[in-house]
């Protein structure tokens, strides 16, 4: 069994805004320690894979920052989308490309910008998950087993019957529930956060496309063809214009009968919004999160996050407040969730100096 992995980076982090931005998002940038979060991802998974067969997927705009963050990964293995199409059609891109090269092998599919604060623990858990995947040629996705009521996260219940250790058949996919639905989910005890990551064989996700997504299996061949006959960025670009645009837990996952979740406890977080960053942070005895060029007084539970810019805070409570060098966001922690609101208007006006 060889590893191969996939790392999805090509997301745009809206709720990150104003620093993530379309040329350098979320996953490119520091925001916890010394590297940025996608040379965290990588360096991770290059202790049970090797360099030339990690892979990965991103746009035209992000690939020459990738390139320089992660410049010991071959170039070749920087897969450009012409445009984006969501999971599903990316997981299937990676797949029959690595295909090309490997058809046996164990592939990870991991996000970009993910924290994980227990390495050993998230390495041993991806290592059997890939046997498990390998031998018995299933799809199998990672489950954090939740710590509180989260809004944020989609869940994945699981059966009752244990088929290994923390392995079981997956009975349904939830999406993000309200509060009071989060709280029957935890006290259940049957629901697990679905982190977003995926370990399966090459062969065994392609065959379930074909069987799920037949139009996209279409799309894929002719990709895969193309690599042979020479014509790979031409054909690339008119047959991807034409894909679907869906999810791969919407379009594989919850119509698969062949899922699994291995249940898992490795300190994990997206990071999916300021607020997850304020969590996360370090905070000061009046529960502040402070970075960076700023003055503080009566201050209480808010994240300042000041980068070149002078930033003066002076009475205020429960506040997000992010300065860069063009824009300000201030927003109350209870709707960072809401910060994607802002790049919507932006698109909406066109103001793309912003994005």
């Amino acid at each position: 069994m060889e590893l191969y992995a996939v790392i999805m980076a090509g997301g745009v982090g809206s709720r990150f805004w104003p620093r993530s931005r379309g040329k350098m998002p979320k996953q490119l940038l520091r925001i916890f320690g010394e590297h940025t979060m996608i040379q965290d991802t990588v360096r991770r998974i290059s202790k049970i894979v090797k360099t030339e067969n990690i892979y990965i997927v991103t746009n035209k705009i992000q690939k020459a920052e990738i390139h320089n963050q992660l410049n010991h990964i071959p170039l070749n293995n920087i897969i450009v989308e012409p445009f984006g199409r969501n999971t599903a059609a990316c997981v299937g891109l990676a797949s029959v490309l690595i295909g090309n090269y490997n058809k046996d092998a164990a592939t990870i599919v991991l996000p970009a910008d993910h924290i994980i604060r227990d390495e050993a623990a998230f390495l041993d858990i991806i290592k059997k998950a890939a046997r498990f995947a390998y031998e018995s040629k299933g799809l199998v996705t990672i489950g954090i087993q939740p710590t509180r009521p989260e809004t944020g996260y989609g869940y994945i219940q699981r059966e009752d019957q244990e088929i290994e250790e923390n392995i079981f058949k997956v009975k349904t996919f939830a999406e993000k529930p309200n509060y009071q639905t989060a709280e029957s989910f935890l006290e259940s005890g049957d629901f697990v956060w679905n982190s977003g990551m995926f370990i399966w064989r090459v062969e065994s996700i392609l065959k379930e496309i074909e069987t799920h997504m037949p139009d996209l299996m279409d799309g894929l061949r002719k990709i895969q063809k193309s690599v042979v006959k020479g014509d790979y960025e031409k054909t690339l670009e008119v047959v991807y214009g034409m894909l679907r645009s869906i999810s791969i837990d919407y379009g594989i996952m919850e119509k698969s009968d062949n899922v699994y979740v291995i249940r898992s406890t490795f300190g994990w977080s997206d990071v999916g919004s300021w607020e997850e960053v304020y969590q996360l942070s370090h905070r000061d005895e009046f529960g502040n999160s402070l970075f960076g060029n700023y003055f503080i007084e009566g201050v209480h539970n808010s994240l300042i996050h000041s980068e070149d810019k002078f930033t003066a805070c002076i009475g205020l409570a429960n506040l997000i407040v992010i300065n860069t060098d063009d824009a300000l966001l201030v927003v109350n922690r209870n709707n960072a969730q809401d910060v994607k609101k802002v790049v919507d208007y932006l698109k909406k006006k066109k103001m793309n100096d912003f994005l």
